[in-house]
């Protein structure tokens, strides 16, 4: 049985911090597709702070070992 990826920020797919590329690969979703959904949820909802999720995931996320 395959043992499932950790979750921790990608150093190959990242736009910023790796945050969502790191979130798509533990995943296996599509990086952009996860990028486009939480950009989507951020801007439609205004009881998500969507700049603020990002900061607090990417102070908790540990960066991907090399």
């Amino acid at each position: 049985m395959n043992k499932p990826r950790s979750l921790s920020r990608s150093r190959s797919d990242r736009m910023l911090a790796g945050v969502m590329g790191g979130i798509a690969r533990r995943f296996g979703w599509n990086s952009t597709l996860v990028r486009v959904l939480f950009v989507i949820v951020s801007i439609a909802s205004v009881a998500f702070p969507g700049i603020i999720v990002y900061l607090i995931l990417w102070l908790l996320i540990p960066e991907e070992i090399a």
